[in-house]
């Protein structure tokens, strides 16, 4: 099997950086818990690859790329491209420690990189299946669409589904295949201002883009509300807006021990990682994370159709109950 090297940033733990956001859990990405390895197939322009990824070594030795072919030298340059993408390994080492000095809570164990996907247009679409449905929902979308529109590599690892080609899916396919329900029509008109790389997709796609205009321009989208702005943002790495919904209140319930109504809870939650600033989301995505693995253990440990299934309401105020809470100690500049 063809493989290559791809030297990451000193401090890269593959386990620890990957397994850091939810999105590692949905298809067409394949987190292999006994390997400690990351599988799933790329879109390399007109061609197709799967990949293995692992880290054989330490924290900080080089990724090994496994490949189920050959690629030209172009296509592998595409293939790191998405890689580095996907696993962040551009934020580097300073990235690091500009969150640690806001929030050193987390400079022990490292934590700092939000795993997202190889492509902008594939983070967008998880956004916008996350959105008013429960996560075994966004699961299961997610694993249809690559299922349904997506394509299968030579080792049988599937890819997501390209702009071009939900730009050319059916409504009726997408509801009814995809179980996408209301989205169907939203993320036809997703795709095809992707596929036409509209003036709104890259006002987005420039890092140069003002904060503000690049939440307006969010908010322009089919499908696309403060919620989803906003989690879209830091999946651009801009991380100063929280994505607040109903998890953000359960975790000002359950962990910082905000009381009040829902409208109440959410206010005091935005207004405890405001000190934060523009690492605001990181401070918050990583304390909630914490409590996720307390109830289920380490992430690196989740497989994809067991524990990564159960994310519920229900699930979660069953094991937080039977666990018992401790309020995670705040930095001085978070407490009220």
């Amino acid at each position: 099997m063809p493989s290559f090297a791809l030297k990451p940033p000193s401090d890269y733990a593959l386990a620890r950086d990957v397994c850091s956001y939810g999105y590692f859990l949905l298809a067409p990405n394949r987190w292999n818990v006994k390997e400690q390895s990351l599988a799933r197939g790329l879109v390399l322009g007109k061609e197709l690859v799967g990949v293995v990824i692992s880290q054989p070594g330490a924290r900080g030795s080089p990724l090994r790329i496994q490949l189920d072919r050959t690629l030209t030298s172009p296509l592998r340059a595409l293939a790191e491209a998405q890689l580095r993408r996907m696993l962040r390994l551009d934020e580097d080492e300073s990235h690091v420690r500009a969150f640690h000095k806001v929030d050193p809570r987390w400079k022990r164990k490292g934590r700092a990189r939000l795993f997202r996907s190889p492509t902008l247009f594939e983070d967008v679409l998880k956004t916008v299946t996350s959105c008013n449905v429960t996560w075994p929902g966004t699961v299961q979308m997610n694993r249809r669409l690559c299922e349904v529109v997506g394509r299968a590599t030579r080792s049988g690892l599937h890819t997501f589904p390209t702009p071009q080609a939900l730009a050319r899916t059916r409504p009726q396919t997408l509801r009814a295949r995809c179980r996408v329900g209301y989205r169907d029509l939203r993320i036809i008109e997703l795709a095809r201002l992707f596929a036409a790389r509209s003036p709104e997709i890259r006002i987005i796609e420039d890092p140069a883009t003002p904060d503000e205009l690049l939440h307006q321009t969010l908010l322009s989208l089919p499908g696309v509300g403060p919620y989803a702005a906003a989690n879209i943002m830091q999946l651009l790495g801009r991380y100063s807006r929280l994505p607040l919904d109903t998890e953000s209140v359960r975790h000002g319930r359950t962990v910082l021990g905000f009381t009040g109504n829902s409208k109440q809870v959410m206010r005091r939650v935005h207004e405890h990682f405001t000190p934060f600033q523009d690492q605001a989301f990181r401070s918050y995505w990583f304390e909630m994370w914490e409590h996720y693995e307390k109830l289920q253990g380490p992430a690196h440990t989740w497989e994809r159709d067991t524990t990564g299934t159960m994310f519920t309401a229900a699930q979660l105020k069953k094991l937080a109950a039977a666990a018992g809470h401790t309020t995670p100690k705040q930095p001085a500049r978070a407490r009220k």
